[in-house]
This record gives C-alpha cells, structure tokens and sequence, in this order.
C-alpha cells in the first residue's frame, strides 16, 4: 500500500487563489448546497483547483478548507485519499495514465509503459527536464474492449501501439494535443468491431412503432368502447388451467377424488330415513303377513251395554 503525501516544500506555491472563470464557479457549486452542508463541494472545488493548476497544492488544500469552514486536515483528508488528485507537480501540457489492468495488459500495455520511459522518465510521477510531460500507470478505465489506452487529461486515446503512443507524446510535447484525435486509434468506430459492424445489417421494420399514423376520431357523439390496454391477454400455454402438468397433475387428480368422495356422501345423506319399527328393506316377512301390507293396528275392545 503506497502512502500518498503532499510535495516537498520546495514545490509548494506561496498561495492559490481561483482566476476569474472558476471564482463563479466556486460560487455557483457552493450554493448548490443547504446551509450547513457547504463542505459537500470540497471535491468539485479541489478538482477544478487542480485543472487550473495542474495539480492540488497544500495552498490550494488551504484555501479550500477557509472556503468551507473545514479544519484543515479533513481537506487533506479527501485530497490524499482519491487517487484522482495529482499531489505532486505534473507535466504542464501532458500527464499520461497508462491503464495496467488485465485486458490492457494482454494487449500490450507494457510497451506503452516503456514508451512512457524511454520518451518521459523511467519513474513514474516525474516530470521531463524542461516538465512539459509526465505520467503513470492506473487502473482499468472503462475502455477494455478498446485496450490498450491511456488518458491524456479528460481524453482517452485506445487502440493504441507504442508507434502511435509516441506520436501522440511527440505532438503534445511541440504544444498540439488539440489536434490528435481521441477515442480509437486503429478507425474502428467507438467500440464497434473492426472494419465495420458484422451482424445486424438489414434494416428491420418493428411491428409496432410510435410512428404509426393515428386513427381516425370517432364521429361525435358516437360511442367509443372501453380500451383493453390494461387487460393485457396471456395466450401462454403454461398459462391455461385445463392442462395438467406433472407438477399440477396430482394435485388435480387428489382434488377430483375428493370431490367425487363429497358427492357420494352428499347423495348417501340426502335418502328418506326408514319409518321407525318398519322391517328392514330385504328382511323376511312374519308368518301369515300378507307382502306389502302394514301389521293391523291394535284397537280398543267395546265393553258390554250397561257397562260404564
């Protein structure tokens, strides 16, 4: 783990101060913020103080920390913990970020590096003698599918060999990086393959599209029927209840038995119950009974006249 620390003194500037263009931008970021929360533009400030600068100073760390009503070392904190801010001088027209990742790697990103050696300095974070150019190798920067990159400031330059590297080093040395173009380098079109796109090359009319011309209004005062948009039908064979799957199928056939078990009791239950004393359907007749006749009910004797 590399520790970072501000520059030695005998780099460090007597002051910062903002020039005219960024002192509105100072004042417009810190107004985005409610009161009291004024220190959340410590980042955009100190990036824009290293645009203008090339690189954050301890009076630039200063500065910002009076700002913001921050101690000082909560300003210091933020500068030495994102690798994004140079803390040291850098190149005045050039500091190149070599991406060293895997993809990168495997493409060559070493010669780029030894490019950056031969052409710069062999360490990085130093500049050339007359600190025109510096660099230094970084981690992925989004771009492997275009590898081996650099950025050069806020560009990236991909597809690169180390012939072309030099030439770009060479140009921005002699003061004409605006003119070298960013992105690839080989002709491809951003990330498209090279040569050209392979697949996809007929033009393919959607079935449905927002162009469509409108239909015609209904005539007034006719009636216009309700519109299904929100009643989206699902004609998915999984989605009908009639078939049964290996999964539902059990289930269904259980449910059926005990419907049909239901059913059954339901119709046992629903039977005229016998007359209480009558024989049992099936049950031999008394002797001398006559079949289908009742037994002769019992009556009452009639007392002789006179009797009371």
């Amino acid at each position: 783990m590399s520790v970072r620390r501000l520059a030695e003194d005998q780099f460090q500037p007597a002051s910062f101060a903002f020039n005219a263009e960024n002192t509105v931008f100072e004042a417009a970021t810190i107004a985005k913020y409610p009161e009291g929360r004024q220190q959340s533009a410590v980042i955009p400030l100190l990036m824009r103080a290293q645009e203008q600068d090339g690189w954050v100073t301890k009076a630039t760390i200063e500065y910002v920390a009076q700002k913001l009503s921050m101690p000082y070392i909560r300003v210091l904190e933020v500068a030495t913990f994102y690798t994004q801010f140079q803390l040291k001088p850098v190149g005045t027209r050039a500091h190149i970020q070599v991406c060293g990742t895997t993809p990168c790697m495997l493409r060559g990103s070493d010669e780029l590096i030894k490019v950056c050696q031969h052409k710069i300095h062999h360490d990085p974070f130093h500049t050339n003698a007359e600190g025109t150019l510096s660099w230094e190798e970084v981690e992925c920067q989004g771009a492997c599918v275009n590898a081996p990159m650099v950025i050069i400031f806020k560009d990236a330059y991909e597809d690169l060999t180390p012939e072309r590297l030099e030439q770009i080093i060479d140009e921005f040395e002699a003061g004409k990086g605006a003119d070298v173009p960013v992105g690839p380098q080989n002709g491809r079109h951003l990330s498209a393959p090279e040569g050209g796109a392979l697949t996809l090359l007929d033009d393919i009319k959607p079935v449905r599209t927002n162009l469509d011309p409108k239909p015609a209004p209904a005539a007034e005062g006719a009636s216009v029927p309700p519109a299904d948009a929100g009643h989206p039908k699902d004609t998915a064979p999984e989605t009908d209840k009639s078939l049964k799957t290996p999964v539902t199928a059990p289930k269904a056939a259980a449910k059926n038995a005990k419907e049909a078990e239901k059913g059954e009791s339901t119709t046992t239950s629903t039977k005229p119950a016998a007359k209480r004393g009558s024989k049992a359907e099936g049950a031999p007749a008394a002797e001398g009974a006559v079949a289908g006749e009742d037994k002769p009910k019992r009556t009452r004797k009639a007392k002789p006249e006179g009797e009371a």
